[in-house]
């Protein structure tokens, strides 16, 4: 395993047992192990071919021109070295059992390969996962609805007076810890299947997200893409009513306009990476439709200029900008001013660097993190001049409202726990 420390700059690495750590950003720690392995595999089907795969938590926006206002209670990155791993194939239904070993095999690789493979044609068919079986959750926001409300008319102070043109703010759902995450999130991809679906394990700590969307990719020649969504619309049961709803956000206004704001910021971002003249905005503003949401989804590309590798794309990038607001810096300073803590993996990112050259993150929204003290759900939606803050907070709890039906949680009595001003988190 390795984990990073912000607050000390420093990289520890598990291996077998054995410690060891490195005093530098896990920046420089990923970019240098990639460049001493890079070119150890062939080309694949996929680019995801051995590399280190985790997480990026928010809290790194420090190490991003940001300010390193609070200090999480996870680790500020965590990853695993992916030497061995099983790719899946949905759209060819092939799977794939990689090694990383020496060049001519070797008996140990050869031997995992085959025990492998034969594990996995031996396998039964993989039921339908059932509903959530443990005792029910009782959730409780960080951050009352009172206050909620009164953050969001601070952030439409900010705008008024020209600090920034739109804030992305959170609040965070509070539950007490759930004894078995992997059954919590097949529950969660039940409730919400989603593009991005990652489970993470770091011993204590497990990061289960559902996200529909790609904060950046990058390809091993060198093409990035990101694919930012700002825009949600609740669906319908009725067919006529939902396709209303999807038509009404791709119309709206308002939402056009939260889209169109972080769709220029990732053009920036992507700008002091990419060659002059290869950002180019393919798709702007379309809706796409999820189980329990619709979605407004625009598409930013770009070719990286050919001394930058993945990782220094992602540190010009990060933090997603969608989860920001812009301008990005001031605007992370207003929300570290009214949020009040940390955000941790929630608002970072989640996937994989390859040794082939080739990353692919998503951002981490629609995101459970259990650690041994509580089980967290953040969500959150742009404040714009013209937000009304009643909208604004049910945008927030329809964001949340995958998870929390993950863990078995009816809407009503969820909806009228939200409600109360817990203070501290309900258990």
């Amino acid at each position: 395993m390795i984990a990073y420390d912000l607050d000390a700059g420093r990289v520890r690495v598990e291996r077998h047992g054995q410690v060891e750590h490195y005093d530098e950003s896990i920046f420089d720690f990923l970019d240098r192990e990639l460049g001493q392995l890079r070119g150890l595999t062939e080309a694949l089907p996929f680019d995801f071919d051995c590399g280190f795969a985790g997480y990026f938590g928010y809290e790194l926006k420090a190490e991003c021109d940001g300010d390193a206002a609070h200090r999480a209670t996870t680790p500020d990155a965590a990853f695993v070295f992916a030497d061995r791993l099983i790719a899946f194939d949905h759209a060819d239904q092939a799977t794939y059992v990689l090694c990383l070993g020496e060049a001519d095999g070797g008996e140990e690789t050869g031997e995992w390969i085959e025990e492998t493979s034969a594990r996995l044609a031996n396998l039964p068919p993989l039921t339908e996962p059932e509903p959530y079986q443990g005792e029910p959750f009782e959730l409780g926001l960080r951050r009352s609805r009172r206050r909620y409300r009164e953050d969001i008319e601070a952030c439409k102070r900010y705008l008024t007076a020209g600090h920034s043109y739109e804030i992305c703010l959170t609040n965070k759902l509070l539950a007490r810890p759930a004894p078995d995450p992997l059954a919590l999130y097949r529950s969660l991809r039940r409730a919400n299947p989603a593009p991005f679906a990652a489970y993470l394990r770091f011993g204590d700590l497990a990061v289960l997200s559902s996200s529909p969307e790609r904060f950046l990719a990058v390809d091993r020649a060198g093409r990035a893409e990101a694919r930012p969504i700002k825009g949600t619309s609740r669906r319908a049961a009725n067919e006529e009513e939902d396709a209303r709803l999807a038509a009404a956000l791709g119309t709206d206004e308002k939402n056009r306009a939260e889209n169109v704001t972080i769709v220029d910021l990732l053009r920036n971002d992507l700008g002091r990476v990419c060659k002059a003249g290869t950002v180019e905005v393919p798709e702007l503003m379309r809706v796409e439709t999820y189980e329990t949401v619709h979605q407004l989804v625009s598409s930013v590309h770009g070719r990286l200029r050919e001394e930058v590798g993945p990782v220094e794309c992602i540190r010009a990038c990060f933090p997603p900008g969608s989860m920001t607001g812009a301008p990005k810096l001031r605007t992370m300073e207003i929300i570290d001013e009214l949020e009040g803590e940390a955000r941790g993996p929630y608002s970072g990112a989640i996937g994989y660097l390859g040794l082939g050259g080739a990353c692919d993150l998503s951002v981490a929204i629609r995101t459970l993190v259990i650690d041994a003290e509580a089980t967290t759900v953040g969500a959150g939606g742009a404040i714009v001049v013209d937000s009304e803050p009643e909208t604004e907070i049910e945008e927030m709890l329809l964001k949340a409202a995958a998870a929390a039906a993950a863990m078995q949680f009816p809407l009503q009595e969820r909806r009228a726990g939200w409600k109360r001003e817990p203070g501290k988190p309900h258990f």
